[in-house]
């Protein structure tokens, strides 16, 4: 596999104009995770790439968010390699109007230029990559499939997403998922658990200052609730909880009837998820102003990604990547990606394999483009070396 990993290499070093364009076509579409029209059509873009290959490509359908895409390249029977990657971004409809693609020198701006449409650019290359050489016959057909997802919901949790990763990961070999490479030039090998709750408090409406011993207040029971949810975070441990956003009350002067929250919770283990779990619900149970009750409604998760799921791929990578021309390692990061669904099915994983990338979901983020050639010929590499063990 040496020699056509060679080969592969080659055509890549090709690329970076082509893949430059395709970047500044992507990011040039609105792709907010709640506008579907948005991420379908940043969707169809790929599939116009991948399907001028001859790559075939299926969609997965969602009822509500942006639809999966799937391209595959490959056969036989041994388990698939996942180039794995989402298409949405955190930035609303008409950014890209007030702030389309730019660049500066070999540094690229706009809405999700880094997180993540260069890492789904990168992944259309490698595969168009290997495909095109077995096509020509320069390189034996793969022992396994390699199968690129898109999906369209993963800044929101993938509530959706989650279902066909799922399916489509069941049993593979490995996963490498293109979220931006850290500024630090690393993959990211661990990355934090997350959940996202939303606490519902109703309590019993009274003028403050006729009948103030008659209400219940809402608002009150909240503030206990959230002073206790704070207490649970442990920094050595991993573990934090944020209550970001509060609402509630209808004016100063009545004691409010009902308030409600937002509160995230990160964890760096799965048994550390449960516990965090069962203190919450019991907390939130429990009445803190008599005549108020609490509600907890879970609204997203993400499963943490262990380092213990990259070790191998890691090593696999470092060692293409020296090969290619540049060093780097594992880093551990505090957000999550769906990377922590594919490694919590036992599936080994590798994140932050994309180009790298700076300052995400802000109007400064950036994307290194001198980076897209060797992280894309790191990827292919080592699936390519994952043929041939």
């Amino acid at each position: 596999m040496a020699a056509c990993a060679d080969q592969v290499c080659d055509w890549l070093a090709g690329q970076q104009q082509a893949m430059i364009d395709c970047l500044q076509a992507l990011v040039d579409t609105d792709s907010n995770s709640y506008d579907r029209d948005g991420v379908n059509a940043a969707g169809a873009l790929i599939q116009s790439w991948l399907e001028a290959d001859g790559i075939e490509c299926v969609w997965h359908a969602n009822e509500t968010y942006g639809d999966a895409l799937e391209a595959r390249i490959g056969g036989g029977q041994q388990a698939p390699v996942l180039l794995m990657g989402h298409r949405d971004t955190v930035f609303p409809k008409g950014t890209v109007e007030q702030r389309p693609f730019t660049r500066e020198g070999m540094k690229a701006f706009g809405p999700g230029v880094a997180d993540m449409k260069s890492g789904l650019v990168l992944n259309c290359f490698v595969l168009r990559a290997l495909h095109q050489l077995q096509q020509q016959g320069k390189m034996a057909m793969l022992p396994f499939p390699v199968v690129a997802l898109f999906t369209g919901d993963e800044e929101i949790g993938s509530p959706e997403g989650r279902h066909t990763i799922r399916r489509v990961v069941e049993g593979a070999r490995a996963v490498f998922n293109a979220e931006p490479g850290r500024i630090s030039g690393n993959v990211v090998s661990a990355r934090k658990g997350g959940a996202s709750f939303e606490i519902q408090v109703q309590g019993k409406a009274a003028h403050s200052g006729v009948n103030h011993a008659d209400g219940a207040s809402a608002i009150g029971a909240l503030a206990h609730i959230i002073t206790a949810l704070h207490g649970l975070t442990d920094y050595e441990a991993g573990v934090t909880t944020n209550v970001g956003l509060i609402c509630g009350g209808m004016s100063s002067n009545t004691v409010a009837a009902s308030a409600t929250a937002k509160l995230d919770l990160r964890f760096v283990t799965l048994e550390q998820r449960d516990q965090a779990f069962a203190r919450i619900e019991a907390i939130v149970a429990a009445e803190h102003v008599p005549g108020t009750c609490a509600s907890l409604i879970l609204k997203s998760e993400f499963s943490p990604f262990e380092a213990r799921m990259s070790e191998q791929l890691l090593a696999l990578y470092k060692q293409q990547a020296a090969i290619v021309g540049f060093a780097v390692d594992g880093e551990f990061t505090g957000g999550c990606s769906d990377a922590g669904f594919t490694s919590s099915m036992g599936v080994p994983t590798l994140c932050g394999t994309g180009p790298v990338g700076a300052k995400m979901h802000t109007d400064a983020e950036f994307c290194l483009l001198d980076t897209f050639v060797p992280r894309a010929q790191a990827v292919a590499r080592s699936v390519l070396m994952l043929a041939a063990d």
